[in-house]
């Protein structure tokens, strides 16, 4: 018997109905479900929870023995804390998108018992993202020090530009006069990074990107690096303070702060269906070829 573990942020009336479609169809095909403890609080505003459906405090997840699906239902953002709860248990993410863009979340909803059949049928891929591991010589984000989109290293409120010391696999690479700095991740690069005018990689790509946010050279362009580089990072400016962020996480880091990043040890799993591919979802969500001229009268 399949095993389904699901995560949710928020669960409005909208979505209820979506969640009783998955709550019937699992009870219709013997598939076990399970909810988290904020998934079952917000469900239960709008349902009826059968009493079969056990609720899970995240702290009791352990290593997630005898899950063999963790659903997120939300947008790219659950996705991503979904993957801080997941960490390096190698339970796969099914992504259902009950937002609006969803690079990542990219099962539609109205897909819910579809995807439920392909699952019991096996007709679906696993895709392995790689993630950024974090490591400083202070503590910060020494709960989870990984990244599955990026990590930036900004400027704090209205101050002036930083500058952002950048070396590659011990070789010094440039110091960026700039307002910040984001090492992103194939999975990143449609994120924060594309925003500020990086490329876009392939999700299976062995590379990450450093990007610079807003620098004050205009010779000074995105970078894409070997994965398996390791980065070091050290900033200063004329503020004391500075941000940096992992993914939605952020901490304050000083002038004295020194951070090196490397591939991650591990890898997120993410469930793809049949012909939900990521050309695919690039056309749809950026709406490459919403041309006239490509459509013959």
């Amino acid at each position: 018997m399949i095993h389904i573990l699901v995560f949710a942020k928020s669960i409005d009336a909208e979505q209820a109905v979506f969640v009783k479609e998955l709550i019937d169809k699992c009870a219709a095909t013997s598939v076990r479900l399970s909810f988290f403890e904020k998934m079952y609080s917000e469900t239960s505003k709008w349902l009826s929870i059968p009493e079969d459906i056990k609720c899970l405090p995240v702290r009791d997840f352990g290593n997630g023995i005898g899950i063999d699906f963790l659903f997120s239902l939300g947008g790219d953002g659950t996705l991503l804390e979904a993957s801080m709860i997941i960490a390096d248990s190698g339970i796969p993410i099914v992504g259902i998108n009950m937002g609006r863009l969803g690079f990542l979340a990219s099962i539609e909803k109205k897909l819910i018992a579809q995807t439920i059949d392909k699952l019991i049928n096996g007709e679906y891929t696993l895709e392995k993202r790689a993630l950024l591991h974090f490591t400083s010589n202070e503590s910060q984000f020494s709960a989870f020090p990984y990244a599955l989109n990026d990590m930036t290293l900004i400027k704090r409120d209205h101050s002036s530009m930083v500058v952002i010391h950048t070396v590659v696999n011990g070789e010094f690479l440039n110091s960026y006069w700039a307002d910040g700095v984001i090492l992103s991740t194939p999975t990143g690069s449609t994120g924060y990074n594309l925003s500020c005018g990086g490329p876009i990689l392939i999700p299976t790509a062995e590379n990450f990107i450093i990007t610079p946010i807003a620098p004050h050279n205009l010779s000074v362009r995105p970078l894409v690096v070997p994965d398996s580089s390791i980065l070091e990072f050290t900033i200063e400016g004329r503020g004391e303070n500075f941000l940096c962020t992992l993914d939605s996480r952020h901490e304050v880091i000083s002038q004295s702060t020194k951070i090196k990043v490397r591939k991650a040890p591990f890898a997120i799993n993410l469930v793809k269906l049949p012909k939900i591919t990521f050309m695919k979802t690039m056309r749809d969500k950026l709406q490459w070829g919403r041309d006239t001229r490509n459509y013959k009268k």
